[in-house]
Parts: C-alpha cells; structure tokens; sequence
C-alpha cells in the first residue's frame, strides 16, 4: 500500500510545481541598447503663471491693433509631439458660420494676459485653407 501513496504524493508535487511555473510572471529581456530618458528641469514658478490649454481654447485672439480677428477652437500637438498648432475659428457671427484655420501655436503671444497675434487680420485669416478635423 506503500506505493500508491508515494506516486499519488508525487503526481500531486507535480502538479503543484506546474501550477506554480503557470502561475509565475515570465521576465522579458529588452532587446538592443538600454534607452533612457532625458529630463529637464522646469522652473515651476513660472509656469504656475502660464496660460493652461483648458484656458487658452474658447480665448478671443486680437492683433496687436487690439482688434478681434478669432477664437481659439483647439490646440492641437503635431504627429511629432513638439509642435503644437492652434486652430482659430475666424468670421462668422456668434459662433455661426465660423471657418476653422490651423497655424503654428508660436504665432501667438501673450500680452497682459490676452493672447494676440501680431500682424493679423480677419480677412488674412478668412484666406488661409480651411480646417477639417479629421475622423477618429
């Protein structure tokens, strides 16, 4: 009687051992060279004092006349995630038939907390190709 207790003991370690080689995470050496990550401090001061992307879309951009020629659509980030782009609604009539325009978000600049864009008319705007957003 001997026997079968000692093979039913070792089918069950058995077992036992392969639920736990299951149940165990599997380690994953990276491939190539080690990547790491360049960090750069930030002077968080003055960022505390900056425009938030919450706040600047739905803002009235002016030129520097102090003339309205748009509001602030969007801030959208390049497929390369460096360049940011604005996208202005321009014309239109409280919000009706606006046309959406895409510019480099460094056109704008922030002056006595507005956000202006030198040099800009509603009609240099109203020319420039129309914006689509494209399908997600």
């Amino acid at each position: 009687m001997r026997r079968p207790t000692v093979l039913a003991t070792a089918a069950l370690a058995f077992v036992a051992l392969a639920a736990a080689a299951i149940a165990l995470p599997l380690v994953v050496q990276a491939q190539g060279t080690p990547q790491t990550v360049q960090l750069t401090k930030v002077d968080v001061v003055r960022m505390a004092t900056g425009f938030r992307a919450s706040k600047v879309i739905g803002s009235t951009v002016f030129n520097d006349a102090g003339d309205t020629v748009g509001k602030v659509d969007d801030v959208i980030i390049g497929e390369g995630g460096k360049e940011p782009f604005v996208v202005l609604a321009v014309g239109g009539f409280l919000g009706i038939g606006d046309k959406l325009v895409v510019l480099p978000y460094e056109q704008l600049k922030t002056m006595d907390r507005k956000i202006v864009m030198p040099g800009a008319t509603k009609e240099a705007l109203k020319d420039l190709p129309t914006f689509k957003y494209a399908a997600d």
